[in-house]
């Protein structure tokens, strides 16, 4: 990454950078991909999520597929026809056969994503003792931990475009924004299982406090409605509207 600035002129520091690795590292879970009944790709604003799902089907890691998503603030411009729906066809336009693939095309948040495409699952007489979870790289632990609460019985395999976080800022062309969701994710990591929406994740201390310090350099527009009290009692201000567990 080149030194940057948005457009309210907020500096991106080499310090800032080193501690988003440090968050970004902690998002990934590092499960090795291997064949599960059926895959869930995320829907998200990241086509990506839908191109790696695409490769791992013709490299014969499932034999179904469901794509996952509704629309959102943050993608609806991008998918006007929902996510799933984009996802659905980018993967039909990489080889991905028809009859693969189920749609669920209501979900607004992880816990839906879940939730609804188990049920799509079992409409299609479907049940699966494993999935692979298929999302945006740092969206790996938030929704292995949303899986593993809400649908406890099933393995959970996590999977993400092999990216380092570099080359995803390249992918995405807004340093700030990234850096924002990596914070929002961590927030969500850390506060979802009070809330009963995910499993708890242990979080070590040095990635605990990058990502006070990104929160109070102003890294905050993907963080949750609300004042959050930390547990080392640093008073995390944040402003954005929640997007669900």
């Amino acid at each position: 990454m080149t030194d940057n600035q948005t457009d309210n002129q907020q500096a991106i520091t080499e310090e800032h950078r080193q501690q988003a690795k440090l968050i970004w590292d902690y998002h990934q879970m590092r499960h090795s991909p291997r064949p599960c009944d059926v895959a869930i790709g995320l829907g998200s604003h990241d086509l990506g999520v839908a191109t790696f799902s695409a490769q791992l089907y013709h490299e014969g890691m499932f034999p179904r597929l469901v794509f996952t998503g509704g629309n959102s603030p943050g993608t609806l411009a991008w998918f006007p026809r929902g996510e799933a729906v984009h996802f659905r066809e980018h993967a039909l336009r990489l080889g991905v056969p028809d009859d693969v693939i189920l749609l669920e095309p209501s979900a607004t948040n992880t816990g839906e994503n879940i939730t609804l495409s188990r049920k799509v699952l079992a409409s299609a007489g479907i049940h699966p003792q494993s999935v692979l979870l298929i999302s945006k790289p740092y969206m790996e632990r938030r929704s292995f931990a949303t899986a593993r609460k809400l649908w406890p019985e099933v393995e959970v395999v996590c999977a993400s475009a092999p990216l380092a976080l570099d080359d995803y800022v390249t992918t995405i062309s807004d340093e700030k924004l990234v850096i924002d969701m990596l914070v929002g994710d961590m927030q969500r990591v850390i506060v979802y299982p009070e809330r009963g929406f995910s499993i708890a994740q242990e979080v070590p201390e040095v990635v605990r406090a990058a990502y006070e310090a990104l929160v109070h350099a102003g890294f905050d527009s993907r963080l949750l409605t609300g004042t959050r009290h930390s547990p080392g009692d640093v008073a995390v201000t944040i402003r954005a509207s929640a997007d669900g567990p």
